[in-house]
């Protein structure tokens, strides 16, 4: 993936991502492999599905706690009823089925996914690690007008790093805490370790608030910083500003 936080072109002469005047256009790079691709867009469709249809299922009931007895938790949309448009299935039991018919290709594809960067090594480009600490805050500086030269980086800045490390996170907890509410007998463990079952379902409510407001960053950053990474992210060629490589 491409386009968070971090994807601006540099500035620095020394920074190995630049060009230097008159060095002709980037030459045409394969950056993304058709696994990572493949991954990437499916689960697009398949989170957009899951979020719409688990929407519908909130829509039976927009409270967090038993009836009568709501949990003080904070909730914009308390009581709120969600928009038709947003919402996929048409009642509760059509929301469960569109819910659980996508739940399993998204939890293999995300498998599959991390496998790919494991056996791969891509892993290593991706991870934040506690070097990566000094390197994100230089970047934040520079986005926060308080540097003046663009860090320097590899095919990932450390913002990049960060962004993506919490992603694959905040993947995980959504599937436990969406096991935690299926089975909350048979996975009375799993259930027990986000609280119960009440606060399993508003950590599972919280996490998909996440990952839109990640996606609406991401998508937002592609198109006004790197627009290049999108055409690398469907052939699999990239021909932009920073490199392809660490």
């Amino acid at each position: 993936m491409a386009g968070t936080p971090g994807d601006e072109p540099p500035t620095s002469a020394s920074d190995h991502s630049s060009t230097s005047a008159g060095s002709g256009p980037r030459p045409l790079v394969r950056r993304y492999a058709a696994g990572v691709r493949l991954a990437h867009w499916l689960n697009a469709v398949f989170l957009v599905g899951m979020i719409a249809s688990g929407l519908q299922i909130y829509n039976a009931y927009t409270h967090f706690g038993l009836r009568g007895e709501p949990l003080a938790l904070p909730n914009p949309l308390d009581g709120q009823p969600i928009p038709r448009w947003a919402r996929l299935g048409g009642w509760l039991a059509g929301g469960l089925n569109w819910h659980f018919a996508l739940a399993w290709p998204f939890v293999i594809t995300g498998v599959v996914y991390i496998g790919f960067l494991a056996i791969s090594g891509e892993w290593r480009s991706l991870l934040f690690r506690p070097r990566d600490i000094r390197p994100a805050i230089q970047m934040q500086l520079y986005y926060l007008r308080l540097r003046k030269d663009h860090p320097p980086q590899g095919k990932h800045n450390a913002l990049q790093k960060a962004a993506y490390t919490f992603i694959i996170v905040l993947g995980a907890i959504a599937a436990l805490s969406g096991f935690a509410i299926y089975k909350p007998v048979q996975l009375f463990w799993l259930t027990s370790l986000f609280g119960g079952y009440e606060l399993a379902r508003y950590w599972h409510f919280v996490s998909v608030w996440l990952f839109v407001g990640f996606t609406l960053v991401h998508v937002a950053l592609v198109f006004l910083v790197d627009p290049a990474s999108l055409r690398g992210m469907v052939t699999g060629w990239y021909r932009g500003r920073f490199p392809s490589r660490d």
